[in-house]
């Protein structure tokens, strides 16, 4: 048992990424951003599907192909495996938690 919320770092010069289970075909993560970004150039090009979900905070995601979505808290997508994507945008001011779900 835990808390999605509890236990969050006082200090975040990284982002922090937390495994919270991992079976089979299936991971979720807990990431905690605050004003952080993907580095300029970089693009996440993953293996597995990525169903993410803002559960505090607000962020935004940049795809290779152009398209930009603006995530506030409760709002979701599952992105495709393999496609381009980036974060863009994280609240500098109060963190952005993110919880995120990895399955082939």
């Amino acid at each position: 048992m835990g808390n999605i919320l509890a236990d969050l770092p006082q200090c975040l010069p990284n982002e922090c990424f937390e495994d919270i289970v991992t079976a089979g075909h299936v991971r979720i993560e807990r990431i905690i951003s605050k004003g952080h970004t993907t580095a300029e150039g970089d693009w996440y090009d993953q293996e597995e599907h990525e169903w993410v979900m803002v559960v505090r905070g607000r962020a935004r995601i940049l795809f290779e192909e152009g398209r930009e979505v603006t995530l506030a808290e409760g709002d979701y997508i599952n992105i495709p495996a393999h496609q381009r994507h980036r974060v863009s945008w994280t609240d500098p001011e109060a963190e952005t938690i993110w919880l995120a779900v990895f399955y082939r």
